[in-house]
This record gives structure tokens, C-alpha cells and sequence, in this order.
């Protein structure tokens, strides 16, 4: 059938708000939001699938360096990057990831390649680059992904002696410095199939080899047509702690719960019962939307084909005609 109405969510990651950083102004994060979401709404509004939506979205928050993913990720205490991404198709439940690379482009396709094309759902490191490369996606050198206003970020973190932590502020964007840099997208298409896609840069200045909850599948990702497509932003051992993509999934599932029960249930109680900070955003086979976080802000956005499109910082979206797109 073909009577459903394609959405697409978006995220750009969950924290607290800037004080007096010398940060780009709110209005370059709206209009960067609005430029993927016009896109995703293009590959819908032609009858793309859902998993093509995810992708084109995540391909274009990846390349975009105000977001912590592909160009733009922040480092490691070693001074290098570590990326992970996360797809799962919701027709089907199959799922595919990379952890821990930092040659391939675009962390998001190889995602996918991995679930389309391999025999596992999560590879990591070297083997997951040399499948990447053997599956003609485009490698780069590791210091593509690398901006001076991350490296700054590094400074500034472990003069603080902090791991990308949280904290109380006034007024302003998300605090780069703070932020909790994910990645994400959820859609439903007009054949009402889901999929979720996550993709990060980790958390500036964390250990290397560590990972967090954006390419476990059930942890930061997770999309089931039966129920939702679910995509996480937040302190990664939280969300893994209490499985939180797959949780809100076996809410509805189990207890009946609707999608915005489901999702404030994990966001307002499950995750802050062992310090987690964050939120989500979800798509479920009725269309139904959600995108709670118990942090300051969270950078997100939704557009259905030929609708307003909506984005958002802080409590307020703005509305952007698709006539002026």
C-alpha cells in the first residue's frame, strides 16, 4: 500500500546552552537543519525508502562541521578521531554498524554496507575500513575530519580536565564544548516502512577505543515497523545501560504504551534513574512523532513532503514554508 505520509526527524545532538562562547549564531544551526530536511523531503517526496531518507540526511549532517559526525568530529585524547554509525531497516530488522574508524568519508554508508552487503551487523576498526574500501566507498586521510574549532574544543577540555561533560548555563546555542555530538534520522515512507540511522564523532576527549551507545543496535539505534524508529543523542553508557532505542520499542510493544508515553517514559525516568542526559527523537508506522530530551536543548527537526518544515533548538521550532526552500 501507498496511503502512508512520509516524515523525516532529524537530530544534531542534545546539551546544555552556550555561555559566552564565541560560537556561530543560532540562525546557521536552523538554516543548516532546514537544508537537510528539505533534502531528505526530496528523496521521500520522489518515493524514496525510508532507509534512502536516513541516509541522505545523515550523509549531509556528516559533511556539515557544526555537527559532531564525518567532517567536524571531535578528538580523542590522542588527538585523533574515532567515528561510529548505526543503521537498522524497520521492514526487516536488519541492522548494520561501524565503530571506531576514522579513514572512511562518510561512517553512515558503511553502515548500511555492512548491512546490505555482510554477513555481520557490527565491525569496527581496521576490518571495518578495509570492508568499507573493498565495498568502493570513499576513504580520506584521518585528518580530514579535523577543524580547528575542535582541536580548541580538546584544549579546552582537558584543561578542565573533562570528557565532554554537562552543565548548567543561561543563554545562547548548545555549548559545543558540552554538547553531547550525535548525529541522527528516523523516517517513515509512503509504504510505511521505518529506519533509523545514528552517526558520532564520540566524546571530545574520551579514551581511545571507547564506544558508545550510536552503532549498538537496541542502544542508540534501533527501528521495527511494528513499532518505531528510534535514533539516541546523550551520555552513551546511560543509553546502553538501559537500552534505550530498543526500550522504547518494547514499551509499545509490551506494555501499549504510545509513542510519546514510550519515549518520555526512557528519556524522563529510565535514563536519569543512573545519570543519563539526552534524548531522542522517534517515528512510529502511524507517523505519530517524538523528540524529548531532558537536557537544555537538542538540535532537531521534522518535515513532511510539501508541509512546513519544522526545526528546533530549545523549547520554540521555527516553521519554514516549503515554498521558500
Amino acid at each position: 500500500m501507498s496511503d502512508h505520509r512520509p516524515v523525516l526527524v532529524i537530530h544534531g545532538g542534545a546539551g546544555t546552552i552556550a555561555q559566552g562562547q564565541d560560537d556561530p549564531g543560532e540562525s546557521r544551526y536552523h538554516a543548516a537543519l532546514a537544508d537537510i530536511l528539505a533534502a531528505g523531503a526530496a528523496c521521500l517526496a520522489a518515493g524514496g525508502s525510508a532507509l534512502d531518507a536516513v541516509s541522505v540526511a545523515v550523509d549531509l549532517l556528516e559533511e556539515c562541521p557544526l555537527f559532531n559526525a564525518g567532517h567536524g568530529a571531535v578528538f580523542t585524547s590522542a588527538e585523533t578521531h574515532e567515528l561510529d554509525a548505526a543503521i537498522m531497516d524497520g521492514a526487516t530488522l536488519r541492522a548494520g554498524a561501524v565503530a571506531s574508524v576514522s579513514r572512511v568519508r562518510r561512517p553512515g554508508r558503511a553502515a548500511r554496507a555492512v548491512m546490505e552487503a555482510a554477513e555481520h551487523v557490527l565491525m569496527a576498526g581496521a576490518g571495518a575500513e578495509a570492508f568499507a574500501r573493498r565495498h568502493g566507498l570513499e576513504m580520506v586521510e584521518p585528518d580530514f575530519f579535523s577543524t580547528e574549532a575542535r582541536r580548541d574544543q580538546l584544549r579546552r577540555a582537558r584543561a578542565a580536565g573533562q570528557v565532554a561533560l554537562d552543565h548548567d548555563a543561561a543563554s545562547g546555542p548548545l555549548d559545543e564544548t558540552r554538547k553531547f555530538g550525535t548525529v541522527g534520522a528516523v523516517a517513515l515512507d509512503r509504504n510505511g516502512h521505518l529506519a533509523a540511522l545514528t552517526s558520532t564523532g564520540g566524546m571530545t576527549n574520551k579514551r581511545p577505543g571507547r564506544i558508545g551507545d550510536s552503532p549498538l543496535i537496541g542502544a542508540g539505534t534501533y527501528a521495527d515497523d511494528r513499532t518505531a524508529a528510534v535514533s539516541c543523542t546523550g551520555t552513551g553508557e546511560a543509553f546502553i545501560r538501559v537500552a534505550a532505542a530498543h526500550d522504547v520499542c518494547a514499551r509499545m510493544a509490551y506494555g501499549g504504551q504510545d509513542l510519546e508515553a514510550a519515549t518520555r517514559a526512557v528519556v524522563e525516568e529510565s535514563l536519569p534513574s543512573v545519570g543519563g542526559r539526552g534524548g531522542l527523537i522517534a517515528v512510529d508506522g502511524r507517523g505519530q512523532v517524538a523528540m524529548p530530551f531532558n537536557t537544555e536543548g537538542m538540535y532537531r527537526g521534522l518535515v513532511r513532503p510539501g508541509e512546513v518544515l519544522n526545526t528546533a533548538i530549545f523549547g520554540e521550532s521555527r516553521r519554514v514554508p516549503a515554498s521558500a526552500r
